[in-house]
């Protein structure tokens, strides 16, 4: 049990190690956006092949509201790298979860606490 339990909190020790490295965090997805101005006279009107863009925009949910961002070209791999970094929060923090939880039933079957 005493080899378990320090085996699983090792494991958590590592996921620990990872979160501090990670770097800025973003939610959401992005893609690319096509746009129809306001112009009457301008050729997009006439001919859809001809719309704005494309545009990077980003769309994301955050304490249960959505909103989205256009992104600059410039910083569209910046933002990728954020997008990158919050999916791995979840993953790690879900992965500290599981073994958490393994400790937790191990400690109940054996007394411990």
């Amino acid at each position: 049990m005493a080899d378990q339990l320090y085996t699983l909190e090792t494991k958590i020790d590592k996921i620990k190690k990872k979160l501090m490295a990670l770097g800025d965090l973003r939610p959401g997805s992005l893609s690319k956006q096509y746009n129809i101005c306001g112009n009457p006279k301008c050729r997009c009107k006439m001919d859809p092949t001809y719309r704005h863009g494309p545009y990077c925009q980003l769309s994301y949910t955050r304490k249960g509201k959505s909103g989205t961002e256009y992104i600059k070209k410039t910083n569209i791999a910046m933002v990728e790298d954020q997008i990158k970094n919050y999916k791995k929060l979840h993953t790690l923090i879900n992965g500290w979860i599981d073994l958490s939880t393994q400790i937790c039933q191990i400690k109940t079957e054996f007394g411990n606490q």
